[in-house]
């Protein structure tokens, strides 16, 4: 069993939230700690905090495209900034709870965030998470039409309220118990944390 859990709070409208996903798997089986992946509506978080998204942002969205390019390259993952953003991420976060209602869910977020920072696509389209559904292995009309259930609206709902009541303010966002890490560029400290190296 797990020593701790980390709960990823993750919006595939966010850049840095695709950067910290394809490290975070790697970071948790390091740490031996279960990942639980929550989709939330970063949206929602900045109505309710008054936060802002860097790019709108003059001085921070100047610096925003060269320091992502910084980061990816350091990952060795490929970005490109796609035509659709910002894009809505309603139907993309509702597609990978039902993705994850069906076995899929981790796959399904990894493969929906890959597609609009690596390819560029526009997920916010059904033909396009359709496709992804397909290619984890999920039927993708199924998938679209599980997007309009009152259930998995009422997941993605409560999974923003959650995150909002917790503190958060952006994405990506992550917790271990109580502890709130921030950001793409905290990942050392969340491993720091995990491994014993923050205790008081």
């Amino acid at each position: 069993m797990s020593v701790h859990t980390i709960e990823f709070f993750w919006d595939p409208a966010s850049p840095f939230t695709y950067l910290a996903a394809t490290q975070i798997e790697a970071l948790a089986a390091e740490c031996g700690a279960e990942l639980r992946w929550k989709p939330f509506l970063l949206g929602k978080v900045f109505e309710a905090t008054g936060n802002r998204p860097p790019v709108s942002v003059p001085a921070k969205g100047k610096h925003l495209f060269q320091d992502l390019a910084r980061w990816a390259k350091f990952y060795g993952v490929p970005l490109q900034f796609p035509k659709s953003f910002p894009v809505n991420s309603v139907q993309p976060e509702r597609a990978a709870i039902a993705a994850d209602k069906a076995g899929k869910g981790v796959a399904f977020a990894k493969a929906v965030m890959s597609a609009h920072w690596a390819d560029g696509r526009d997920i916010s389209q059904a033909d396009e998470l359709k496709a992804i559904a397909a290619s984890v292995g999920l039927d993708g009309e199924a998938i679209i039409a599980a997007t309009q259930d009152p259930a998995i609206k009422e997941i993605l709902k409560a999974n923003t309220e959650d995150a909002i009541k917790r503190g958060v303010f952006g994405a990506p966002t992550f917790f271990v118990g109580a502890e709130m890490f921030w950001g793409n560029d905290r990942l050392q400290l969340l491993g720091a944390h995990l491994k014993g190296k923050l205790a008081a």
